[in-house]
């Protein structure tokens, strides 16, 4: 199987960072910076990028990654107490993870884009993550131009859609050209997934931010409601949305440009795994003009426009309305 052996890296480290994750909420150990977008970041966030930037290091030393974090505030001499406070939880999954040691496993994650390399989100939906709400750990392999694996860990998503209540946590996979999966962190079900093209399906629904920052809202749901889905929408933090509609829970997630902030770019750490998913469950990802996304050529989606992800069957209709707003 090609990339077999970079898909079990990639859910073993997803797996130690998911733990360590989980362990820093349950006991709330929520020490917050707020960065330069004003948005938050936590030991957690910090503590996710040094355990899989060591992994990736291990057996493939020669890879770049693109993650989201960096270290160089940490380094800082006032910052001293906030490096060992991710250390020390640390050390309960990596033994020896040293604050000076840690810092440099979270700053392997500036690497350039390249040929290969990888990208990495050690949370994403890190205002979820805080209410002990949905929150994603996103990691993705892109070589030739093109992104050949996606791996998602969703800590606090159902295992399955219809009982809420019942056990959480899932792993999702996806290489090009083999398929989607949904793999139970506990247990380890592993189950095909594929999007839902039941027009007449409760799922048949729009899945959008519980941020109404993060795009244009109101656009989003009229041009939603024009090709057909219920003003009803389903809210969700983080990546999770692009599982969701991989395994048939939602059938479009829009992120349409906004007027408050007109030149925002994407980051590809926050869609290439999501997008690979999606696409590999038998669903389409555009951007608003209907082009791929281009997650090879620089840290920001600098070629495209917003981005549309669906179930397929509805995508002509949602790019031909987004072309007349």
């Amino acid at each position: 199987m090609a990339y077999e052996v970079e898909a079990k890296l990639a859910l073993s480290a997803l797996a130690t960072a998911a733990q360590f994750c989980e362990q820093i909420r349950l006991t709330q150990q929520y020490t917050t910076l707020e960065k330069s977008d004003n948005s938050p970041v936590t030991v957690a966030d910090f503590g996710a990028q040094a355990i899989i930037c060591r992994a990736i290091a291990q057996i493939f030393p020669n890879d770049s990654i693109v993650g989201e974090e960096n270290a160089s505030g940490l380094r800082q001499p006032d910052m001293a107490a906030l490096l060992a406070a991710i250390a020390h939880p640390l050390q309960a999954f990596i033994p020896e993870a040293t604050p000076a040691l840690v810092a440099d496993w979270i700053d392997r994650g500036n690497g350039p884009v390249s040929q290969r390399f990888w990208t990495l989100d050690p949370i994403d939906g890190t205002k979820g993550f805080l209410r002990n709400n949905q929150y994603a750990i996103a990691l993705a392999l892109i070589e030739a131009g093109a992104v050949q694996l996606g791996a998602i860990a969703c800590p606090q998503l159902p295992v399955d859609a219809n009982h809420p209540d019942r056990a959480k946590g899932v792993f999702f996979l996806a290489i090009r050209g083999q398929g989607a999966q949904q793999i139970a962190m506990v247990g380890h079900e592993v189950r095909s997934i594929h999007v839902n093209t039941d027009l007449h399906s409760v799922n048949f629904r729009q899945i959008e931010s519980v941020e109404s920052g993060h795009g244009n809202r109101p656009l989003q749901r009229q041009i939603a409601q024009a090709v057909g889905l219920p003003a009803e929408t389903q809210q969700m933090d983080s990546l999770a949305k692009y599982g969701a509609i991989a395994r048939g829970e939602a059938a479009l997630y829009l992120r349409l440009p906004w007027r408050e902030r007109p030149t925002y770019q994407e980051n590809i750490w926050d869609h290439a795994a999501g997008a690979l998913l999606v696409e590999e469950a038998g669903g389409k990802v555009t951007d608003i003009d209907g082009k791929p996304l281009d997650f090879a050529s620089h840290v920001k989606l600098i070629h495209n426009r917003g981005i549309i992800a669906s179930n397929g069957v509805i995508h002509a209709a949602v790019l031909k309305m987004c072309g007349m707003a």
